[in-house]
């Protein structure tokens, strides 16, 4: 069986740290791959620039923050919805914006979820220790084409 990996794209080192430290805390092993723009994150999922090689595996999870250099994350959700070998991987929005617009707007995309990031780090955690669990173990994912 293939490891779950998880995509994180954030581009703020301390949100990194954090997610890191949270889900080491919360017990979850899962490989965790980290782009920190928009663009890389999608040469990452469609296995070209500096990903050509890769063996095309997608991870079980991406974690996206909106505001990202390059592409923001509704760029991404949106090449990732129209790409018929991604439109079915789990896209969870985990990012500081507190704006309706936003939320209305990555639903409309087809986000599978949306997550504010909390301000404290202990509830941070638990959040992050929450959304692997779920994600990783309980989700039933589709097949992926």
């Amino acid at each position: 069986m293939q490891e779950k990996v998880i995509l994180l794209v954030e581009d703020n080192p301390s949100d990194i740290a954090l997610t890191k430290r949270a889900l080491e805390k919360g017990h979850i092993a899962n490989k965790l791959v980290v782009e920190e723009d928009g663009r890389t994150a999608l040469e990452y999922l469609k296995c070209t620039g500096k990903y050509s090689g890769r063996d095309g595996s997608l991870p079980a999870v991406v974690l996206l923050d909106i505001k990202l250099p390059f592409l923001d994350g509704h760029a991404v959700l949106k090449e990732i919805r129209n790409d018929p070998k991604l439109r079915r991987l789990p896209v969870v929005m985990l990012t500081s914006s507190k704006e309706e617009t936003d939320v209305a707007k990555s639903y409309d995309q087809g986000v599978n979820s949306f997550i504010r990031k909390p301000v404290d780090s202990e509830q941070f955690g638990q959040a992050i220790k929450t959304l692997g669990l779920y994600w990783l173990v309980i989700n039933e994912v589709p097949p992926l084409k």
